[in-house]
């Protein structure tokens, strides 16, 4: 997919990943994954494991950092969300030792001669960048600053200044590739929208099936909580009609093999779950303001449930799961946004302006210029 211009001239683009579950891993393995085909490296600032990356990617030109720069939101459980010990823990992590990491992320920068800073959605690497006089993009269908804002109101006052240090952040940002399912995210000045960024599958449903046993006459429901759930421990026992799955499966392929999902809404399960055009049994989950505007979309495609959470923990789920199988999901828009997005990228890390981008045939995008007083 590359110009001849991006393998003439390789980039390096430093990729920072927020600290917050996998899903956001998961859909940098997509962009990078192109950027990767066409010819340029990809150096990956992330604390999640390295076969997230290293499964879906085999090349030299990718290079995996174990660094943690935010924290996200912390959970007691895959449902539950603490807001105070959120800012707590992204206070220790990215307030307290700014000045340090400000510097060392500087020099890094520097030392791998990085053409480009992207982040998703990693408030200080937008700074690190900026320090280092290097250009950068954010990447995302929210921001921590839109995220934490309904967290200090259960914070003390010297608190509130973490949302606004993320803004100004995010405002030394050039503009922000915005995925669908996107919620208010004022602090940036331009943005460009694109399709779905939906990791490919490697296996089709009759494959990952024969694989698990299961038959095609078999109704399959994949419990999905973003990696709280995913992959049981080895001395748990679990029922006969449940099929216990290694921690490092490939569930892009299990969702597109099942008749349905059970889990918690964020952006991987949905767009995985529209592209697939599977039914999506989903738990409310407080304190994310990501949910409300992924859930609408959701159900836009006629592909969601809500399973009252009473009823999860008591196990009746038959009602949701029948309701669910009965479901048409009729998502038909773009699901090539992982490639729309390292196209600009590109454009961008070659010096071009977001006026003159260009991402070729048959790809469209739009670009919303946001006008804001600083």
């Amino acid at each position: 997919m590359g110009s001849e211009d991006s393998i003439k001239h390789p980039l390096v683009f430093a990729y920072y990943v927020t600290g917050h579950g996998f899903g956001h891993a998961t859909r940098v393995v997509e962009v990078a994954r192109h950027l990767i085909l066409a010819g340029h490296d990809v150096h990956v600032v992330t604390g999640a494991p390295d076969y997230v990356f290293t499964t879906e990617i085999q090349s030299p030109r990718l290079f995996i950092r174990k660094v943690l720069l935010d924290c996200g939101a912390i959970q007691a459980d895959a449902l539950t969300v603490d807001r105070l010990a959120s800012l707590e823990k992204y206070s220790e992590t990215a307030i307290v030792p700014r000045d340090s990491i400000l510097a060392k992320e500087v020099e890094w920068l520097k030392s791998i001669k990085a053409d480009l800073v992207v982040s998703d959605v990693v408030p200080i690497a937008c700074r690190a960048a900026a320090d280092a006089g290097i250009r950068s993009v954010c990447v995302a269908n929210f921001s921590w600053d839109t995220i934490y804002a309904e967290y200090i109101t259960v914070a003390e006052y010297h608190m509130h200044s973490i949302v606004r240090q993320i803004a100004e952040d995010y405002s030394h940002c050039e503009f922000l590739i915005r995925l669908p399912g996107y919620c208010p995210m004022p602090a940036f000045r331009d943005s460009i929208d694109v399709p779905l960024v939906v990791r490919r599958l490697h296996k089709s449903r009759e494959e990952v099936r024969k694989e698990l046993g299961i038959g095609e006459d078999v109704k399959v429901v994949i419990l999905n909580f973003g990696g709280q759930v995913c992959g049981s421990s080895e001395s748990q026992n679990l029922p006969p009609n449940f099929v216990k799955l290694a921690k490092d499966s490939y569930t892009p392929d299990l969702i597109a093999a099942s008749d349905c999902m059970l889990g918690k809404i964020g952006y991987g399960t949905v767009s995985e779950a529209l592209s697939y055009k599977v039914p999506f049994v989903f738990v409310h989950r407080d304190y994310f303001n990501e949910e409300p505007f992924l859930r609408n979309m959701l159900e836009f495609y006629q592909g969601g449930v809500e399973m009252i959470r009473l009823d999860l923990l008591t196990g009746h789920w038959s009602p949701y799961l029948e309701r669910a199988v009965s479901l048409k999901p009729c998502y038909e828009g773009g699901t090539n946004g992982g490639e729309v997005a390292a196209q600009i990228l590109m454009e961008t890390g070659s010096g071009k302006t977001i006026h003159q981008i260009s991402v070729g045939k048959g790809i469209s995008i739009a670009v919303n210029e946001i006008t804001q007083t600083r």
